[in-house]
């Protein structure tokens, strides 16, 4: 059991007071083109200048250094011009955490979060023969020899009966795409714009079932930063800060490598030792959060994930998407950006940019009226994180 004395410790102890991204609409196009303008550390740099104007820094305040995959982190100093006395590496959630965990300890004083990805132009790929995680055995690629590396075939094999159990329709799964697609087309900088409606959703083009092309992430290039430093010093910075008010993790890693986890459990158990963690940490419910980004690589990421946090009951999110609570206006914002599935596949990192941006309320025409608290879920690779982003400490 985690100590929860000592999380305590670490509430609101840390504070994002800067962030930057690249032009992923721009660069999209680019690429397409087949003329990308950098790499992946290039993307990581562009969005590093981004957050260290945002905050008036200079890379020389920088004293702690975080990689996202898959970059390393050496090699990203020296790119960077920055030698920070502590540096690691991790995905995005991580990186959030592994920062206020460094600060509080007094390792560093401010950590530059940093990721590059220029996964469309190399042409990463993620399912197939070579799949890229086959060389590091990464839970779906113990399914090799018999073809299953597909993300899109283990999302599929899980909305199949997820939808099965809860009576989650096609209608109200695509009432989450249209959802985003309608938040994307308020954010100039999301790639996907082009106006989505359910019965668009539902005449696209089945690529996995119960899974259509609207249902998978995009695979774009482009790089994100975060600037993170100490509740103490947070006011001192241009921008308002955004306190880190809540961090929570649940591992299911019994039975990951025949995929149980998430095909059989949904990760509910996890979702819901996370939520416990979170919300005691915070001493906040679901009710209190203005808005929810979820890890959106597929879909069927989002109803899962209300329902395991108790944003909803068990088999009611579909509801919760067809009265319009997750859309624009709606009660309960999700994806604001846009998410993985019309803004930008930044593997939880723009999600990150966007939950600052709201409660920062720098959002634009997307912006949700009033907020004070985002919350932030990922549950990937049989990790459940969970961060609460707050406009005051707790």
């Amino acid at each position: 059991m985690p100590n929860e004395v000592r999380l305590q410790d670490l509430r609101s102890a840390a504070a994002i007071v800067g962030i930057g991204e690249t032009a992923y609409r721009d660069d999209y196009a680019l690429v397409r083109a087949g003329t990308p303008r950098t790499d992946a550390y290039g993307y990581a740099a562009a969005a590093l200048r981004g957050a260290l104007d945002d905050a008036g820094l200079r890379t020389s305040d920088i004293d702690g250094l975080i990689a996202g995959p898959a970059l390393a982190s050496e090699r990203l100093g020296e790119v960077l011009g920055i030698n920070p006395r502590w540096a690691d590496q991790a995905d995005a959630a991580n990186a959030v955490a592994k920062a206020a965990q460094v600060i509080h300890a007094g390792l560093a004083e401010t950590v530059a979060l940093v990721y590059g990805n220029d996964q469309r132009a190399v042409g990463t790929r993620y399912g197939g023969p070579g799949a890229m995680g086959t060389e590091r055995h990464l839970a779906y690629s113990y399914f090799a020899p018999w073809g299953l590396t597909s993300q899109g075939a283990l999302y599929a094999l899980m909305a199949n009966r997820y939808m099965a159990e809860t009576g989650l329709t096609g209608e109200q799964l695509g009432a989450f795409v249209a959802s985003q697609r309608a938040f994307a087309q308020m954010n100039p900088n999301a790639i996907m714009t082009k106006p989505l409606s359910v019965d668009d959703y539902l005449q696209s083009r089945e690529i996995c079932t119960p899974l259509r092309l609207f249902d998978y992430c995009l695979i774009n290039d482009g790089g994100v930063a975060l600037i993170v430093t100490s509740a103490e010093r947070a006011s001192d910075f241009p921008a308002p800060p955004v306190y880190i008010n809540a961090l929570a993790r649940s591992d299911m890693n019994s039975g990951a490598t025949t995929l149980e986890p998430r095909l059989l459990h949904y990760y509910h158990p996890a979702h819901r030792e996370a939520a416990r963690q979170a919300y005691a940490m915070a001493d906040l419910g679901p009710g209190d959060i203005d808005s929810v980004q979820i890890y959106d690589s597929f879909s069927i990421h989002i109803p899962v994930a209300l329902e395991g946090f108790g944003f909803c009951d068990e088999g009611a999110a579909g509801l919760l998407a067809e009265s319009g609570a997750t859309a624009p206006g709606g009660s309960l914002p999700v994806n604001t950006s846009g998410g993985h599935l019309s803004e930008s596949y930044m593997q939880g990192w723009n999600h990150q940019v966007e939950a600052v941006r709201q409660v920062r309320g720098q959002a634009g025409t997307r912006q949700v009226p009033n907020t004070r608290n985002v919350q932030y879920i990922s549950d990937v690779a049989g990790k459940v994180m969970t961060i609460i982003y707050g406009k005051e400490p707790r």
